[in-house]
């Protein structure tokens, strides 16, 4: 038998690897504080200023999360070769590029790529959309919940009463508030709300997805993925399918 000779490649630089796990931590603390959140009464969280408390520290690590977010979301444009948008999101050809990766598999011989294999792409387009979702509706309900920027100023002085300071108006408190545009307010937030809420339990189940397909692939397939979003690095049996 011929030995397979293993070739390293520098895959990941470092802003996309600082992402990566930025990304990891900053996700997993907002459903834990977000699981707090939802089931405050049940675990005997009543009072308002420890309700608001929550609420603060969620909205806080969500910063650092869209803040993170927004410098990948352009890091894709600048970034090198693997980390660009034009070598992740689907394009004309990736039908027959998928189409291909499938049928190696299946065959026990599955491709090798540096970057993303071609079912990894479309996972990371699915959780890019999911965060971007995230992102927006979580700053909605930070300004219409607590009044908190980049909305909540606007917020504030929407719902406050003539003659009203906005700067004055509490959270989850109407007074100083119009009545009407109150009400206005507590309708146009409940479906950001909603909306929040079923797409990170989505972004959950896709977290679990994507953990068992790395497991897969890292068996499988070889190439050190997990160790790749540390050291930036790809250790391949074979010539890789992407490699330019």
């Amino acid at each position: 038998m011929t030995e397979k000779m293993l070739q390293q490649y520098k895959v990941w630089d470092a802003p996309t690897r600082i992402f990566h796990w930025v990304n990891f931590t900053t996700v997993i603390l907002l459903l834990l504080v977000g699981t707090l959140m939802y089931f405050k009464k049940d675990l005997g969280i009543t009072g308002l200023e420890a309700k608001i408390a929550i609420k603060e520290i969620h909205v806080w690590i969500g910063y650092v999360f869209a803040i993170n977010l927004s410098i990948r979301l352009l890091w894709g444009f600048i970034g090198n070769q693997y980390a660009r948008w034009s070598n992740i999101l689907p394009g004309k050809s990736f039908p027959a590029v998928l189409s291909s990766y499938i049928a190696s598999i299946k065959s026990g011989e599955p491709q090798q790529f540096l970057g993303h294999n071609p079912l990894g792409r479309l996972a990371v387009t699915l959780m890019m959309l999911i965060l971007i979702t995230l992102a927006i509706t979580g700053l909605v309900r930070a300004g219409t919940d607590i009044y908190y920027p980049p909305l909540g100023a606007s917020f504030a002085a929407h719902i406050a009463a003539e003659g009203v300071d906005p700067a004055s108006i509490k959270p989850y408190d109407k007074t100083g508030t119009n009545p009407e545009a109150y009400q206005e307010l507590k309708a146009f937030k409940g479906p950001f709300g909603d909306i929040h809420i079923y797409v990170a339990y989505t972004l959950l189940a896709i977290i679990l997805l994507h953990i068992i397909a790395v497991v897969r692939a890292e068996i499988t397939e070889g190439g050190g993925l997990v160790s790749a979003m540390f050291s930036g690095r790809k250790t391949l049996a074979k010539k890789p399918e992407d490699l330019n």
